[in-house]
């Protein structure tokens, strides 16, 4: 049976055709990645502009509410890069998030968040 499988090209095929599944899954998640990021700083931006405009005292009460949100957003995503420069953090990080959903904790941001339920959808069709 050994001899077969030296001979025989679909082991070859299956362990390539394996190799770019994990290259197109890796890509989809970094633009995932790169897209929550970019959520993440426009709604920090907005935040900004927010908290001048409240400076000046020309914001409403409701804007004044969404900038505090993404502040908290801000405070979550530097608690969590806390624990990203321990080490073993690609293990840790995970096992927190988990636990924290588990409890019922809101510990990722909410571009984070957004992402993670459509992964949760799309895993479920």
């Amino acid at each position: 049976m050994k001899h077969l499988k030296k001979f025989h090209k679909a082991p070859m095929r299956v362990i390539r055709l394996n190799k770019t599944h994990i290259k197109i899954k890796f890509r989809r998640s970094m633009l995932a990645l790169k897209c929550a990021l970019a959520q993440e700083k426009a709604e920090t931006k907005e935040m900004f502009v927010i908290y001048s405009k409240a400076a000046r005292g020309k914001a409403d009460k409701a804007d004044v509410a969404i900038a505090n949100a993404q502040f908290f957003d801000i405070l979550k995503g530097l608690g969590l890069g806390v624990f990203a420069i321990l080490p073993f953090a690609p293990i840790t990080i995970p096992i927190l998030v988990k636990l924290a959903d588990l409890v019922g904790v809101d510990l990722l941001p909410s571009a984070f968040n957004q992402l993670l339920s459509k992964k949760k959808k799309h895993n479920k069709k």
